[in-house]
């Protein structure tokens, strides 16, 4: 994990929660949640979205909630939902309980530990000191780099689906399927939560769609991103066919709207 930076006591004060969607990450879970708590953050708060992990996630998570929450302070929040449901429907609910309880920044990220802990008060202080409504860790900017467990064919992947989605959108974004990011309360609120329509990875690209499209200010950082530490993928067929549709649905979309009602 790379060292985090210290913010200043104000910063390092901010109501910061973190949304985690999980599925199968009994293994990894514990892990993060132990080095969110050790990052110096001491209002941050943990949003677990669980899909009825047949691996006992669930069980682990609430085991999590009581033992880090005392009377009186709820440091994590469990969600738990009957199905599979996609990661963009596990998003929208733990995002829309972390504004419910208050929070004014919300982190994404994901649950096996290939984004690192240690940048997110990097990421909260760079929201800060820029005025973004989100602040991407990005794969693709200049310092930002991939597991070197990576194979050749993963990254010729994930090049090509960036190429492929900006070549069609039009986004000024060099990593934008990245899914490691913090977002101001406010920008969440323009995006219109509830109106999201991916279920599947194709929630980034639609998240950052509605960010440009309604002029936020989009800043992107350095990150190292990690190979996953215990599990299996989640990127199956259907997820891959939605990720693919996606950007022309988002475009026509649009469109649609640019023309306004006949």
């Amino acid at each position: 994990m790379p060292t985090p930076v210290t913010l200043p006591d104000p910063w390092a004060r901010s109501a910061v929660s973190v949304v985690v969607p999980t599925y199968n990450e009994a293994e990894n879970l514990p892990v993060l949640v132990e080095r969110l708590f050790s990052l110096g953050l001491p209002a941050l708060r943990l949003v677990v979205v669980d899909d009825n992990s047949p691996d006992g996630t669930g069980r682990v998570a609430d085991k999590l909630a009581a033992e880090y929450n005392t009377p009186g302070t709820e440091r994590v929040a469990v969600l738990h939902r009957e199905a599979k449901d996609g990661l963009g429907r596990a998003y929208v609910a733990g995002m829309t309980r972390a504004l419910a309880d208050g929070a004014d920044f919300v982190v994404q990220m994901d649950a096996d530990l290939s984004h690192s802990p240690g940048y997110v008060p990097q990421l909260l202080g760079t929201m800060l000191s820029t005025g973004a409504g989100v602040v991407i860790g990005s794969r693709y900017v200049p310092g930002g780099s991939l597991s070197d467990q990576w194979r050749a064919h993963r990254r010729l992947l994930s090049g090509w689906a960036n190429a492929y989605v900006k070549a069609i959108l039009a986004l000024p974004i060099r990593d934008v399927t990245a899914g490691f990011k913090i977002w101001r309360r406010e920008a969440l609120e323009v995006l219109d939560l509830p109106g999201i329509q991916s279920s599947g990875y194709s929630f980034q690209v639609e998240m950052h769609y509605r960010a440009f499209a309604r002029g936020q200010k989009i800043v992107e950082i350095p990150i190292h991103f990690e190979d996953r530490r215990e599990g299996s993928s989640k990127m199956d067929l259907a997820v891959q066919m939605e990720s693919a549709l996606r950007p022309f649905r988002l475009r026509a979309g649009e469109r649609r709207a640019r023309r306004g009602p006949h």
